[in-house]
């Protein structure tokens, strides 16, 4: 049961909240849900809409995001172009309006798909706590979280350069659905090989997870289609699929190699179902 909501207007007071135990919020969209079913955690919540860590900024090739940016706004930026598919790939656009980077990282799978392509861009996080900021690969929350009473305020990433980013998603519906296979990568080649791959993949374990069997697959070989094949089979090493309204683990994991390919050479059907 919900006894009080605060909505702090800076970091500091949001931390107070925090250390104190409250559950923080940002868009909403998974807490909310918890609210409603009768489980939230706490019996106080803490909006961090007004705690002033929003907003996107660019310094040179590497973009600051705050945690309270909503995909909305990640869908809208300029800075981030080479997201938008991404992001325009969650939900409807009342959640988008909503939902937050930083709320992002802690979503489930076969949701989080913006968190799927942070992996893939090996993308840091800023974390405020009682005993100050720290820095942390976005894999360490991914897999571990934060510590209590500790806020998630923004997360860094590197704009990957042109022709280099590649993102893919499979669903039942062309939109307002979620993942049975996601794949995010960047990808560098010169000389017509492969030089460098960082991929990962959504819906096919219960949190983002690197293909690093497929990364070795493509290191200095062409992004063909019978090695895009070969890479694919070699990512179902590195997942563990779960069953779900949306598809099995079987389908999942036959499928996957399938979606892999098309994520580099867009080879996808016109519905872009799975």
């Amino acid at each position: 049961m919900i006894t009080a909501v605060r909505t702090p207007d800076s970091l500091a007071a949001a931390l107070g909240h925090a250390a104190a135990g409250g559950r923080l919020m940002a868009g909403g969209t998974v807490v909310m849900a918890q609210v409603n079913s009768g489980s939230p955690g706490s019996p106080e919540l803490v909006s961090l809409r007004r705690a002033g860590i929003g907003g996107i900024s660019l310094d040179g090739a590497v973009a600051r995001v705050g945690a309270t940016t909503t995909l909305t706004e990640v869908e809208e930026s300029a800075e981030l172009a080479f997201l938008r598919g991404a992001a325009r790939s969650v939900a409807s656009p009342t959640i988008r309006n909503l939902a937050t980077v930083g709320g992002n990282l802690f979503v489930p799978q076969p949701y989080g798909d913006l968190a799927v392509c942070l992996l893939a861009l090996d993308a840091t996080v800023e974390v405020a706590g009682p005993d100050g900021g720290r820095e942390v690969p976005v894999e360490a929350v991914l897999a571990g979280g934060v510590a209590p009473g500790e806020v998630v305020t923004a997360v860094r990433l590197a704009v990957p350069a042109a022709g280099t980013w590649f993102y893919y998603k499979a669903m039942r519906r062309k939109l307002n659905s979620a993942a049975i296979v996601a794949v995010a990568a960047v990808v560098g080649s010169a000389g017509g090989v492969v030089t460098s791959a960082r991929i990962a993949l959504g819906g096919v374990a219960p949190r983002p997870v690197r293909a690093a069997s497929a990364e070795r697959v493509l290191i200095g070989r062409p992004l063909s289609t019978d090695v895009l094949e070969e890479a694919g089979r070699a990512a179902r090493a590195d997942i563990a699929p779960f069953d779900d309204s949306y598809a099995s683990a079987w389908y999942r994991t036959r499928v996957l190699p399938v979606h892999l390919r098309r994520a580099f050479l867009g080879q996808a059907d016109p519905s872009e179902r799975a």
